[in-house]
């Protein structure tokens, strides 16, 4: 292990990290709500630690990444910037321990919003920036937005890249993986000014607005109101919130072609089509299940349903409606999109839509050769075959989701916790949605479960949104054999 160039990356990524709290300090002297000097001393901290590191490794950071220095990279990253990130916290009394604030700056850059905050909207605006932030940062992914700016990664860039969106596939929009990290931020960007300048026209004022842009668009779900959207009983925001959302949900790369006119690949996209009719085909579902008993119009249930499916589907976790009060089979849909996710290259966390896509193909496939034993059927995906290590990582992936879910649970019901709420906090923290069912869910935060149970899903978050095995890998022996 090349542990020189790790604390070299390390350091160069706190000052990012640093910098970025620049951000909130402006924020909290503009308002004048006397939490500026705790970002101040923070920012400091931050930025000297990261300086030191990448300062006393300078002499290795031509070196070449490895593949195993690239997971261990990515892994402990995440790990300090949510250590780091927590110190505005704790500065400020946010929180009155350590865990709380690491599992708030844990939530904030892994797009969970699983929240323990009690009362939101008592914090002052620079620390509702700075959860904002932290999402937005992570939502896209800070060490892709590190090697956006730090050209001298060179090659080792593409190991980095691969151990934070370790994907099915990785589309390279540019010959250099510098210029794909630029391009996906560039749109990532515009779409956040966008979705911010929407809010406004719908009546957020400047500072709610471009929070709930930065969460929205990584699929976050950190609110600066104690109801979520729920506070704002405007259709015209709830639909802006959707479709946004659902934008943020969608393949990257998909914008990327459309930006320079190529609006085939949208159509000819068949994890774009799945997504799109699972989003209208489970929201018109709970729609009609729900019309008449909650809401007396077939357009009002339609609006909160097809607002909390998309919300949680895409693993952003904005409530505008209390689903644990609809019925048992509309909270069993909202449970079951949860694994789903977004599209691959998204924002989205869950399992991605092409792998269920993928999966029920193969089921089909099986199904059909058994009925057929002398067919040959191949599996294809826009016109690509899909090999037998493609779908063997796939189950792989499905196993060892499923796997740490189930063990996960078991651990948190180990403390205490009831069976509901320990079953959906962990399908919600490993799948980065936030919101769960029990005394976890949209009408309550995560504040009230035991600090063991709070250390485990903390452990799912970063799971999770590392797509399980860049952090499992590292927990296997053979890891660190040479």
């Amino acid at each position: 292990m090349n542990w020189k160039i790790i604390l070299y990356l390390l350091g160069m990524v706190l000052m990012i990290i640093g910098a970025f709290m620049l951000l909130p300090l402006i924020v909290s002297i503009v308002y004048g709500d006397g939490d500026a000097w705790g970002f101040m001393i923070s920012f400091i901290i931050t930025i000297t630690a990261g300086f030191s590191l990448a300062l006393f490794n300078r002499k290795h950071r031509r070196e070449d990444l490895r593949h195993r220095d690239g997971f261990m990279s990515v892994t402990l990253i995440w790990l300090v910037i949510a250590l780091f990130g927590a110190m505005p916290y704790l500065i400020n009394g946010t929180f009155g321990g350590f865990t709380e604030a690491y599992f708030e700056s844990m939530a904030g850059f892994t797009t969970t919003g699983s929240s323990v905050l009690t009362d939101i909207e008592a914090q002052p605006h620079g620390i509702l920036f700075w959860r904002s932030l932290t999402q937005w940062l992570g939502g896209m992914g800070i060490v892709l937005f590190s090697l956006a700016i730090l050209p001298m990664l060179g090659s080792g860039g593409m190991q980095l890249f691969k151990a934070e969106v370790p994907e099915i596939t990785i589309d390279k929009l540019r010959p250099r993986i510098i210029d794909t990290a630029k391009a996906l931020w560039y749109i990532y960007a515009l779409l956040t000014g966008l979705a911010a300048a929407m809010y406004m026209i719908g009546g957020m004022d400047a500072f709610d607005a471009v929070c709930h842009a930065f969460t929205t668009l990584a699929t976050g779900g950190f609110s600066t109101k104690n109801q979520s959207l729920a506070f704002y009983d405007s259709a015209f925001i709830h639909y802006v919130a959707t479709v946004f959302m659902f934008m943020a949900g969608v393949n990257y790369t998909l914008y990327f072609f459309a930006f320079r006119g190529n609006l085939g690949r949208i159509r000819h996209s068949s994890e774009f089509r799945f997504y799109l009719y699972m989003a209208l085909g489970i929201g018109l579902l709970i729609t009609f299940d729900i019309v008449g008993s909650e809401y007396g119009s077939i357009l009002e249930a339609f609006r909160y349903s097809i607002f909390q499916t998309v919300s949680i589907m895409t693993t952003t976790g904005y409530a505008t409606a209390d689903y644990e009060m609809w019925s048992p089979f509309a909270q069993s849909l909202i449970i079951t999109i949860m694994f789903f996710g977004g599209m691959i290259g998204s924002t989205a966390g869950g399992m991605k839509q092409i792998r269920v896509l993928v999966m029920i193909k193969q089921i089909y496939r099986e199904i059909y050769q058994l009925i057929h034993p002398h067919a040959v059927r191949s599996l294809k995906v826009d016109g690509k075959n899909m090999t037998k290590e493609i779908l063997g990582s796939i189950w792989g992936f499905l196993f060892l989701f499923i796997l740490i879910s189930v063990v996960a649970a078991v651990a948190i019901t180990a403390t205490g916790v009831d069976m509901v709420t320990s079953l959906s906090t962990t399908i919600s923290s490993i799948c980065n949605v936030g919101p769960a069912l029990g005394d976890a869910g949209p009408a309550d935060n995560y504040a009230s479960l035991p600090v063991a149970a709070k250390w485990v899903l903390l452990f799912c978050m970063l799971t999770g949104r590392l797509e399980v095995y860049t952090v499992i890998i590292i927990l296997v022996p053979n890891f660190w054999k040479k």
